[in-house]
């Protein structure tokens, strides 16, 4: 089959790898009908995930129809449409039972290499490093999916691929991410990053009843988006994002802020931007922290930072003293998807949300490596690409 895989930093190609096999009897083969590239998937491209390796099938969001199916699997049958969630969960497990199924504690068969580096080993995801269990993604035409009587989520026939896509990752998790926020009507939520997990956190913490959501962002075309989703836009290349937040929330600062960037962010100071590239060009540290440093400085006193940007080890200089002094609260995960699919779904058919918008780009699995190139350079418009294999 074709898959796109990781050919270096940088660099990934679409190349002929063996079809996926049936190793367990809870495993399903799905044939890859729409796949995304995520903002997740640039950080290994951009080559700052560890234990990736030449080689690995990437992407984690895909969804398509079922081709064969393990003798365990009983909720699922041969042509059955399922989107499959990013986080590979046991459903049996101390952390499954609570819900908390990025943690799953028996999904990740190199849990150990995990320990080193995180002190406890999340779940293992699809495509996202050896660390995280060194399991194919979705960007192929056919995916092996383990546990498939836990994740998967038949989808009906009369909903289109893009209605549906997204709930494999970055609705759900811009969903959690205003959620953790516990938002009471009438709040001001600000989020760091207007692409796509970013969007959906906005739309999402006005489902919970913010009375405003500032969008932060560089990329006029995305901030004009964010608009046209009711947020204000903010453009910190062009302002001082403390001072601009401080006049709109009257001195306070947003009751809630939502860092969607992660760990490649950028800065308005061109000294504390260049700062942390040369840091993590050089491995003294793995993140560029600029949205969660300037999240926590601009929140208000008792206020709640959730962080849903995706980050990989160490930072430098996080500002711990305004966190503890000033009584914030901090949450964060990986999203559990498995948790939230269900429940979007439903709203995406009541019309609440329309995952479609955020789609810019329409591509052949073989047009992968372009697809990566503008999706990180920012070009032709792009926040979001999906791949039909």
């Amino acid at each position: 089959m074709k898959a796109t895989v990781w050919a270096g930093r940088n660099s990934v190609e679409v190349q002929s790898v063996p079809d996926p096999a049936i190793r367990n009897d809870r495993d399903v083969i799905v044939r890859v009908t729409s796949t995304a590239i995520c903002g997740s998937d640039l950080h290994i491209y951009d080559g700052y995930i560890p234990t990736v390796k030449h080689g690995d099938v990437l992407g984690h969001e895909f969804m398509g129809e079922v081709v064969e199916v393990g003798k365990a699997v009983s909720n699922l049958a041969v042509g059955d449409r399922v989107v499959v969630p990013f986080p590979i969960a046991c459903g049996a497990c101390s952390a499954c039972e609570r819900d908390l199924y990025s943690l799953c504690e028996n999904s990740n068969p190199n849990a150990g290499m995990a320990e080193k580096l995180l002190g406890h080993s999340p779940a293992g995801l699809f495509g996202y490093s050896h660390m995280l269990g060194g399991f194919a993604g979705g960007q192929a035409e056919y995916a092996r999916v383990p546990f498939a009587d836990v994740g998967p989520l038949k989808i009906d026939d009369d909903l289109t691929d893009d209605q549906v896509l997204f709930l494999s990752d970055i609705l759900p998790t811009g969903y959690m991410g205003a959620e953790m926020c516990d938002i009471t009507l009438g709040d001001v939520v600000a989020v760091w990053g207007a692409g796509p997990v970013g969007l959906f956190a906005v739309a999402s913490a006005y489902l919970f009843g913010a009375a405003k959501v500032i969008a932060i962002d560089r990329v006029p075309y995305r901030l004009e988006l964010a608009g046209r989703m009711g947020a204000t836009p903010l453009n910190f290349a062009e302002t001082s994002v403390l001072e601009e937040l401080r006049d709109i929330t009257a001195g306070r600062g947003p009751d809630h802020c939502i860092d969607a960037v992660g760990m490649e962010a950028r800065n308005g100071s061109r000294v504390v931007d260049a700062y942390d590239r040369v840091k993590q060009a050089a491995r003294l540290e793995t993140e560029r922290p600029h949205a969660l440093r300037e999240a926590v400085m601009s929140c208000r006193n008792g206020g709640t930072v959730s962080v849903i940007g995706v980050y990989g080890g160490v930072m430098d200089k996080f500002p711990m003293g305004a966190v503890m002094n000033r009584s914030l609260t901090i949450k964060t995960g990986q999203c559990h998807v498995q948790r939230y699919m269900r429940p979007l779904l439903d709203r995406v058919c009541g019309g609440e949300i329309d995952p479609t918008m955020i789609i810019s780009h329409h591509l052949r699995l073989d047009q992968a490596p372009h697809g990566y190139e503008i999706f990180k350079h920012k070009q032709d418009g792009c926040t979001k690409v999906v791949l039909n294999p």
